[in-house]
């Protein structure tokens, strides 16, 4: 039979508990949801300041699609660049403090784009070896020569830098590392590109909207600016949206344009998106109250899950991984709380390195003190 050595693969994957399985929501995208008919308060949705269900964006989005219609049509570069699309990458561009940006459909794309343009076969890729999968696929599809070093490892990654003295130079890396939580040292990264001659990449997927003053992200965070730093914010986290940008010098936006395979040859999102996006970045800016109050359901956090037999790991952000170790364990505590009617997700290896299993605790602005302190009371009842 064709198909036995695939059904083979997913078995061996269930014996692993690695088998993956989609579960549907049946309400927007909110702390208390419903999913396959059972009412549930989340904490594992990228929603961290709680827009995605917000009222502004789902007005702006119907008035975004009277106006312009329900699809954008074509590519960027044939006819589907619209009015929306341009003002909305002026608008992103000057945010995060570069000169220009770039829409794409998701991060995934934006990253395989990045990557493919700018380094080739001659040139060297320089990796965190805990960052994200689109980072890694992107490497893989460039042909450049790959180094990856120990995460948030400065001294493995100048060594390496050292080592090479032809070619183009990319560092990449995440800002805030999607399982961990923790945040790359950006300033350190820079200033070892800039004493090897190297570009950084920066994926800030789970910073955007969160850090810095009024949400414009890790750059801002760590007061960095210049001209070598290609930085990548998806819209679909904390921008409540869809999508992603590139922000960057002018020429590396006109060179992706021309060579970034992922924006030249896809149609372009519904320029609706944008127009619900610009409202985004409207209350992002002005949201300083709910990354407050986010902070402060962190904070509370952390001190509730205090004295448990599993360690959080050591985090500022939203994303709060209990480090469980064994797959069958972290399956079993994610399916305890759902009992409980918690869902929090189990993330396992190749997600994540081998026994580092563990549960992704994500916290959002629209949650409140009581649903944390839900969680806490469930997941201590369950460590008894």
């Amino acid at each position: 039979m064709i198909f036995a050595a695939l059904q083979q693969a997913l078995d061996q994957r269930a014996a692993q508990g690695l088998l993956r399985q989609r579960r549907t929501l049946e309400t927007p995208q909110s702390p208390h949801i419903v999913v396959d008919g059972k009412p549930y308060l989340s904490f594992c949705s990228n929603d961290y300041l709680g827009l995605a269900s917000h009222p502004h964006l789902v007005a702006a989005l119907q008035q975004g699609a009277q106006q312009w219609g329900a699809g954008a049509g074509a590519a960027h570069l044939v006819s589907g660049h619209f009015a929306p699309h341009h003002t909305l990458e002026q608008r992103l561009a000057a945010f995060v403090g570069k000169p220009a940006a770039l829409l794409f459909s998701t991060g995934f794309m934006a990253n395989l784009g990045v990557v493919q343009a700018l380094v080739g076969k001659g040139d060297t890729v320089f990796a965190d070896k805990l960052n994200h999968a689109s980072l890694n696929d992107a490497m893989q599809l460039s042909r450049a020569e790959l180094k990856r070093y120990r995460h948030n490892d400065m001294a493995h990654l100048a060594q390496l830098l050292a080592q090479e003295t032809q070619g183009r130079k990319l560092v990449i890396t995440d800002a805030v590392f999607s399982m961990d939580g923790d945040l790359a040292p950006l300033p350190e990264i820079l200033a070892l590109c800039e004493q090897h001659g190297a570009w950084l990449l920066v994926d800030d997927a789970h910073g955007f909207g969160v850090l810095g003053a009024q949400g414009r992200g890790s750059l801002a965070h760590f007061g960095l600016a210049s001209p070598r730093i290609i930085y990548m914010g998806t819209l679909g986290k904390a921008a409540g949206v869809s999508g992603a940008f590139v922000a960057a010098e002018q020429v590396v936006i006109d060179t992706l344009v021309n060579a970034a395979h992922s924006y030249v040859y896809t149609t372009a999102s519904p320029p609706a998106l944008a127009v619900a996006l610009l409202e985004s970045l409207r209350l992002i800016e002005q949201g300083e109250a709910l990354r407050e109050h986010l902070q402060a359901l962190i904070v509370q956090l952390r001190a509730g899950l205090h004295g448990l037999p599993w360690q959080l790991m050591p985090s500022d952000t939203a994303i709060q991984p209990l480090l469980v170790g064994e797959n069958e364990l972290a399956l079993e505590l994610s399916g305890g709380l759902r009992e409980r009617g918690i869902w929090v997700a189990a993330i396992r290896p190749p997600t994540v390195p081998q026994g580092t299993a563990r549960l992704r605790i994500t916290l959002s602005a629209a949650h409140t003190a009581a649903d944390v302190n839900q969680l806490i009371e469930a997941v201590h009842e369950l460590a008894r």
